[in-house]
């Protein structure tokens, strides 16, 4: 019986994984290699207090005396665990753990980049350049072209405007054309998206497709009057969140470019 137990337990992976590594530590100990893994594991009182924190974050309530030797045991077993793989170079060429990294490494950076602040200069300039976005009451003249109810065939509609190509605009009850109209007097015809939609587009080209309550239009921003705006110290806050937002995939960009720069790349062809 014993002998049986002990042919199946030599099958097993983990008994082969657990051989090799006490067979590779023999090996380095009788060619006198050092071996470099610190074993000495000390448990202060803060790790202490964090394990307890955790525990009480997911259960509402402090664990007891031996649920918290049990954090602590686990603890010092996920750090044997954590060290001894380091020392047999499990991580090395690992795909699972090169993409768990390079997430958190993304992970870090990006809170990085959530947490900076504009200086004052591109503060200024993109509130200037975006000024009709912050305007209480902006008035637009503006051409609209209505393309159907399908967004795909509207993006190709406006591809074809722009280069000129002829399009077939669908017939709608509704303004073709409106000048120095009030957001309110839009909204009345096109509804609010609509309407709020005319502060984020380009002047002087037709772009979109922005949608109505009756479907997607082809609109060409002529003029815009932007009246009311409050002063940058009046939505100081407001305009920062919108250069994050903005300006966050180039930031990520440059943040990269850094790294990049700081590395000499070689790469082999065949």
């Amino acid at each position: 019986m014993i002998y049986d137990w002990m042919k199946q337990a030599l099958r097993e992976p983990l008994v082969h994984f657990i051989g090799a590594g006490s067979a590779l530590f023999l090996l380095m100990a009788q060619l006198g290699g050092e071996d470099s893994l610190d074993r000495s594991i000390t448990i202060n009182e803060a790790d202490v207090a964090r394990l307890a924190s955790q525990w009480e974050q997911t259960w509402r309530r402090a664990p007891t005396q031996q649920q918290l030797d049990s954090l602590i045991r686990d603890y010092i077993k996920e750090e044997i665990y954590f060290r001894e793989s380091m020392r047999l170079g499990l991580d090395v060429d690992d795909t699972v753990i090169r993409r768990r990294l390079r997430a958190k490494m993304e992970f870090l950076a990006n809170a990085e980049i959530q947490n900076m602040e504009p200086t004052e200069a591109a503060l200024q300039s993109f509130y200037a350049a975006n000024k009709i976005r912050y305007a209480e009451k902006p008035a637009f003249s503006f051409d609209q072209q209505f393309l159907g109810e399908d967004e795909e065939i509207a993006k190709a509609s406006i591809l074809a405007i722009n280069a000129a190509k002829p399009v077939q605009a669908q017939p709608l009850s509704v303004s073709a054309s409106m000048d120095e109209a009030a957001s309110d007097s839009i909204a009345r015809e096109f509804g609010d998206a609509f309407a709020d939609s005319l502060r984020n587009l380009p002047k002087g080209r037709w772009s979109g497709p922005v949608q109505s309550g009756f479907g997607w239009h082809a609109v060409r921003v002529r003029d815009v009057i932007a009246s009311g705006t409050p002063p940058l110290s009046d939505i100081r806050q407001r305009v920062s969140n919108d250069w994050r937002a903005e300006t966050q995939v180039a930031r990520e960009a440059a943040a990269y470019q850094a790294l990049l720069d700081g590395y000499d790349i070689r790469i082999a062809k065949p």
